[in-house]
């Protein structure tokens, strides 16, 4: 099964990510001042993503992507695929998993993994 994961921004904006099963970022939302327009978007996407119009593309290095857009404003893009099948299999996942998606959210957390340099200075003094 799919997630959606929010994260802050170094910018203090808010994104969220949809990452597949095996925990590859899928497609990646655009950057939001509020952490509920985030929220907003991924409910939305679960409860009516047939509504949303997914444009494929072709990047100038030769790899594949997609857009997800409402109403012309562009709400996400992919990961770059380098092949058109692996695109394929990224909007499979998204529509096999997207509604039943569980969603994380470590907007409020400073840093996910601790500080390495921390870690380290704390092994020296013991």
């Amino acid at each position: 099964m799919g997630a959606f994961v929010i994260s802050k921004r170094l910018n203090g904006t808010y994104k969220f990510i949809f990452a597949s099963r095996k925990g590859k970022t899928i497609f990646t939302s655009l950057s939001c001042k509020h952490k509920s327009d985030c929220e907003e978007m991924i409910q939305a996407f679960q409860a009516q993503w047939e509504r949303f119009t997914l444009t494929q593309s072709k990047a100038s290095g030769g790899k594949f992507f997609f857009r997800l857009t409402k109403d012309g404003l562009v709400l996400a893009t992919s990961r770059k695929y380098t092949t058109e099948r692996l695109l394929q299999k990224g909007i499979e996942e998204i529509a096999r998993s997207i509604a039943k998606a569980e969603v994380l959210d470590f907007s409020d957390q400073e840093s996910i993994f601790p500080d390495a340099a921390m870690v380290f200075s704390e092994e020296e003094t013991t």
